[in-house]
């Protein structure tokens, strides 16, 4: 009692403390100390909106798998939340546009992009990724918290003239608006070491690494978004909130990518795959958006897939036909690690690649 201590309050454990502080809204005036268990790495205080891995390993040479987050359980989405971006509030989402400094057109593969952050097909990202989160997940595949994440989710731009960190930047997509981005990180990335650690090569005759280095803006921003509508296409897509409200909760969900027209081969392939996980659900989820020069168009691929739907669906009830807005990179591996990511979020136990 002669000490001269005083008692400071650190926390509590996180399975005590409410979803709002675990989301951080609003912010909680002390930072919980223990939201993992285990050694001495899990004593780094982690903010109450962080994942319990947040503060694993910290300064240590050390990592883990990254697949891991608090909930482990089968179809639950990367990072424990599926992340819903849209501004609900109108009067939020007027205030938001007019506090803009800057507008940016995007192009259908941003659009992509902007769609897959504001409906959490990229959770656990909460925005085009910092240069931080960028550098980190070019070497390591790993975001900053050692999440894995198979490919950097950047907004380019041509010219940064007249922008600042901090600054509001409307994104529109044809002709409406659909999210503000909050610019906390402006950058120039260096589109080589990109090109070889993402790609596995710099040659130009790789059609995205063409794109990233001949078509491409020289700059990217990244900082949080803030979206006011989910943008739209010329095709039919579905959120993973909506894709879920469809699977029937304690079955395995086995999800299939796929970025070009069906086939009677990836057929046989889907139905194996349902017998082969016993009682499941199978998700055809193709992708729709860009992908390589010589492709068929998105439009055409879909209808290949309705037709089959439409043929199948009172033999193979347990089907589930969904289309997403993604634009292909031609990754390789590290790519089918993002496409498992994103059916992740979707709900998806199981994948598989066609």
């Amino acid at each position: 009692p002669d000490l001269p201590w005083t008692k400071v309050d650190l926390g509590k454990p996180f399975w005590q403390a409410t979803p709002e502080e675990l989301s951080g809204n609003p912010p909680a005036p002390v930072t919980y100390v223990f939201k993992s268990f285990g050694d001495i790495h899990t004593t780094v205080p982690v903010e109450p909106h962080e994942s319990e891995r947040a503060g694993r390993f910290v300064r240590q040479a050390k990592t883990e798998c990254g697949i891991h987050t608090r909930t482990t359980s089968a179809g639950a989405p990367h990072g424990g939340a599926l992340q819903n971006l849209l501004v609900k509030d109108a009067a939020e989402a007027k205030k938001l546009v007019d506090s803009c400094v800057k507008t940016i057109n995007l192009n259908e593969r941003q659009a992509c992009d902007v769609f897959c952050l504001v409906n959490g097909a990229f959770s656990p990202l909460n925005g085009f990724m910092e240069e931080k989160a960028y550098n980190s997940v070019v070497k390591d595949m790993r975001l900053p918290e050692k999440q894995l994440f198979g490919l950097p989710v950047t907004l380019d731009v041509a010219s940064t003239e007249g922008l600042k960190e901090g600054d509001k930047i409307l994104l529109k997509w044809d002709g409406e608006d659909v999210a503000v981005l909050e610019a906390s990180s402006i950058y120039k990335p260096n589109k080589v070491v990109e090109a070889k650690e993402v790609y596995g090569t710099s040659s130009l005759e790789h059609p995205t690494v063409y794109s990233l280095i001949a078509e491409q803006g020289e700059y990217y921003l990244g900082g949080r978004v803030y979206g006011l509508q989910s943008p739209k296409f010329k095709y039919p897509v579905q959120t993973p909130a909506e894709v879920r409200e469809t699977l029937p909760a304690g079955k395995d969900v086995v999800a299939f990518q796929n970025r070009n027209p069906i086939h009677r081969a990836h057929f046989e392939l889907l139905k194996c795959a349902q017998r082969d996980v016993a009682d499941s659900i199978l998700l055809v989820h193709p992708t729709c958006g860009p992908t390589q020069p010589g492709d068929i168009d998105g439009l055409v691929r879909i209808d290949t897939y309705e037709a089959l739907r439409k043929e199948t669906e009172k033999e193979y009830p347990m089907f589930r036909w969904a289309y997403l807005p993604y634009s292909m990179k031609m990754a390789g591996p590290r790519e089918a690690l993002q496409h498992m990511i994103i059916r992740k979020n979707y709900g998806a136990t199981h994948f598989i690649i066609g």
